[in-house]
């Protein structure tokens, strides 16, 4: 008979081995992604599933010291086969308690399932419930990095393979940068795009010890098209596993007159297919059908590059203490409607 037992995992490359056999696992998974949430002074957790000896899964989860009552996390994870119910079956006793031992309100998973019958029926058969709020980007669009480039650009709406030939006659400029420095220009041209697109910025710390930690195993570049000496747009692009992921982006008013953003995608497109990526990842869109999305617009321009909407499985709450989850519902419930999402 199987016998599953867990372990923590402190060892970087036995991590590391283990998602770059998963295909599906991203960054958010990633041992980067843990140690930035450290550096927020957050309580991490890397949990390994085997096997008897063998490695079966892996899980990163982190404590969200939050002022409604903590709660645990795991984002784009665990990474682990989901048709073994034992398997299963130990992921749901771990969480519940890990959350436990840090007087967790409820745990936040948004796996890297795709939203079906199967992963819905799983999660509801599992005790867990549809979270009011949603973990990470659940509606994406993705581009596979299979085709030529030639055959990249012909997918391309038209418009978007114009723009982008555009930037490439009048000579806008595409800089990449590793340096943690340079995200002190990003964070504040990110404050200007939230004030035009009415969304909420992230901090200063946020942005710099992510991009920091990332760049410096070469996962991440800082992109910045320019254009006659004037900044134009930003984007933070990570490549981890098999799959590159335009997480941030801002631009200037200045780059709204110029195709500078366009030229961006196209040039992290190129560098991903380089590196071997298999998927370029445009983050997460609004419903094609939501045209009062805040961020329909921006998601126009991202589903211009020719890649498919992929949707995961709606984040889902595993309740600890039902008392105060009622409470945390009610918050999260009036955040959503003030915030539109």
């Amino acid at each position: 008979m199987a016998r599953y037992t867990i372990k923590n995992i402190n060892n970087k490359t036995h991590w590391d081995d283990f998602l770059k056999l998963h295909q599906e696992a991203n960054f958010l998974q990633s041992w980067e992604w843990g140690e930035f949430h450290l550096a927020l002074g957050k309580k991490i957790q890397r949990t390994g599933f085997y096997h008897d000896d063998k490695l079966a899964g892996v899980m990163l989860s982190i404590v969200e010291p939050a002022k409604r009552g903590r709660y645990l996390t795991v984002p784009g994870g665990p990474i682990l086969d989901w048709n073994v119910n034992l398997l299963v079956n130990l992921f749901v006793n771990t969480i519940r308690q890990i959350a436990k031992e840090n007087n967790c309100v409820f745990v936040r998973v948004r796996p890297q399932l795709i939203s079906d019958d199967f992963s819905r029926s799983l999660f509801k058969g599992n005790g867990f419930i549809s979270a009011p709020l949603h973990l990470h980007a659940e509606l994406t669009n993705q581009l596979n990095l299979s085709d030529s480039e030639e055959k990249l650009l012909a997918n391309m709406r038209k418009a978007t393979r114009y723009e982008i030939r555009k930037s490439l006659t009048i000579g806008i400029k595409i800089k990449t940068s590793t340096d943690p420095d340079d995200i002190k220009a990003f964070y504040e041209l990110q404050l200007q795009t939230a004030q035009r697109q009415k969304f909420v910025p992230f901090s200063f710390k946020f942005l710099y010890e992510q991009f920091k930690i990332f760049s410096a195993g070469k996962t991440a570049l800082l992109y910045s098209a320019e254009f006659e000496g004037k900044l134009l747009a930003q984007a933070l692009i990570i490549f981890y596993n098999k799959e590159a992921a335009y997480h941030y982006g801002a631009s200037t008013l200045e780059g709204r007159k110029y195709p500078g953003a366009y030229l961006i995608q196209w040039e992290a497109i190129k560098e991903a297919k380089k590196l071997g990526m298999k998927i370029y990842n445009f983050w997460g869109v609004a419903p094609e059908t939501d045209k009062q999305h805040r961020f329909y617009t921006i998601s126009i321009f991202k589903r211009g590059f020719g890649g498919v909407d992929v949707e995961y499985l709606h984040a889902q709450d595993l309740v600890i203490n039902k008392f105060l989850y009622l409470l945390n519902l009610a918050i999260e419930l009036i955040r959503k409607k003030v915030r539109h999402v």
